[in-house]
């Protein structure tokens, strides 16, 4: 693979804030460029965007305020190439070192539009930073099935534990009764007597209907012997009958009399203590078994979580195997289970701002390896200490990083100042207004048709 492409320079004139600055950024490492607001820092970055990203990075307005000339672009590339827009409409004419004209699609084919706009990058949302990392190392529909896999897993585990947690709860609440049968106690046996005892007890009963029509008899009879005794005389011979029949009548009502004075009903008040001892004991063995019952099912659900704590583990483990098998941009960031952007097991809300700038300029960088630079704006955002480390990081990495600060002390590599680079002196545009043309101190120089300006010795940067 060739070497990447960087920023070997760049003029720029009457672009937003900038009145001229010429520059050349150093091959790797951070070139920051410093100045208090409004001084013409973004537009720096701006100008290169435009002058590199096409008709889609430009500045609504990008001619400067006031000026009477519009807008130039001058950037030379590492491989020679050299980009230039002029004109009212910002024309673009590319040359390659061999001479001929070139157009936007070279430039796009190995200048990232990321690197062009990373608070692009930045803005995403976690997600986004992250589907972004992995289509850039190839593993994003195998880890999406793995988190989709892991997340159901871990919402019915979730659910399972709850309704362990539950049923465990509800079977401590549960009665218990210690010295009753495990099975519930049959009374057919029990009912079975009690249906005996109430038949005997039912044939007593119309023995004693009978005793008492026996009497009635009896007194009818008695009634007859009377009527015969008066007519003793007449009935004689049916008088001897009729003392017969009482005879035998009385003999009978003795024998039913005695027998029903000797008949004892049975009492079923034992039977049915003891069926209701029985049904007391089977609703006792029915509350022990709810509530072994419900203890199973408890550890039931508990050995179903502990199943999916374990799928969990195993696919958790499989899932950080592929991500320490795929090829990073950077060591120490991957995407963990809530698919965010993490780096050194911080998600990208809670990284510090170099970590976020770091993170975001390795992946920018990999997702277009053929782009060497990266241009990031409020490098004020870091301290000092922050700058310097993010600075050598670039460095080690061989990624030329051009940025902004709104500072003017030795964390700067150049400092702009309405619209130029102090101690810079560059001639503008003899077309420029008079007044801007004033405020050039350096005196006009000769210029050979299609000469650049000459450009001051740049500051050196710190990093």
């Amino acid at each position: 693979m060739s070497e990447p492409v960087k920023i070997a320079s760049l003029e720029l004139e009457n672009v937003k804030r900038v009145r001229a600055v010429a520059l050349e950024p150093k091959g790797s490492g951070l070139t920051v460029i410093g100045g208090r607001n409004s001084q013409g820092k973004t537009s720096v970055l701006d100008a290169i965007a435009w002058a590199l990203g096409g008709n889609r990075m430009k500045p609504g307005r990008p001619d400067r305020e006031g000026s009477a000339t519009p807008a130039r672009l001058h950037v030379e590339l590492s491989n020679g190439l050299v980009v230039e827009r002029s004109g009212k409409n910002g024309s673009l004419k590319v040359t390659d070192p061999s001479g001929r004209k070139s157009g936007q699609a070279l430039l796009d084919s190995f200048v990232g539009e990321l690197a062009l706009d990373l608070p692009r990058f930045m803005a995403m949302s976690d997600r986004e930073k992250a589907d972004q990392l992995l289509s850039l190392v190839g593993v994003g529909g195998e880890l999406e099935r793995y988190d989709r896999e892991i997340k159901g897993l871990y919402d019915r585990r979730t659910e399972v534990s709850r309704q362990e947690r539950t049923k465990r709860n509800s079977a401590a609440q549960m009665p218990y009764h210690a010295g009753v049968p495990e099975e519930p106690v049959s009374a057919m046996e029990l009912i079975e007597r009690q249906q005996e005892v109430l038949a005997r007890n039912g044939e007593n009963r119309r023995k004693r209907e009978r005793a008492k029509e026996i009497g009635a008899e009896l007194d009818r009879a008695h009634e007859e012997v009377s009527a015969l005794e008066a007519r003793l005389e007449d009935v004689r011979g049916a008088l001897a009958a009729a003392k017969d029949r009482v005879l035998m009548l009385s003999d009978d009502y003795m024998t039913a009399t005695k027998t029903a004075g000797q008949l004892r009903d049975e009492s079923t008040a034992e039977i049915e203590r003891e069926l209701a001892e029985i049904d007391a004991t089977n609703e006792k063995v029915r509350e022990n078994r709810r509530k072994a019952d419900a203890e199973a099912d408890a550890d039931a659900l508990k050995e179903e979580a502990g199943s999916l704590s374990e799928k969990i583990d195993r696919l958790r483990r499989e899932r950080l195997e592929l991500l320490d098998g795929a090829e990073m941009p950077l060591d120490g960031l991957t995407v963990d289970e809530q698919h965010r952007l993490s780096y050194r097991g911080s998600a990208w809300g809670d990284m510090s701002s170099s970590e976020q700038l770091r993170a975001a300029t390795a992946v920018v960088r990999a997702l277009k390896p053929e782009c060497g630079f990266v241009l990031v704006d409020k490098l004020e955002q870091l301290d000092p200490a922050e700058l310097a480390e993010f600075g050598r990081w670039a460095e080690g990495e061989g990624l030329q990083v051009i940025g902004t600060r709104v500072a003017t002390d030795g964390t700067c590599t150049v400092v702009i100042e309405d619209g130029r680079v102090v101690g810079q002196r560059l001639e503008q545009a003899a077309q420029d207004a008079p007044e801007e043309a004033a405020g050039v101190a350096s005196a006009p120089t000769e210029e050979k048709p299609g000469m650049r300006p000459p450009m001051a010795p740049l500051v050196p940067g710190s990093f």
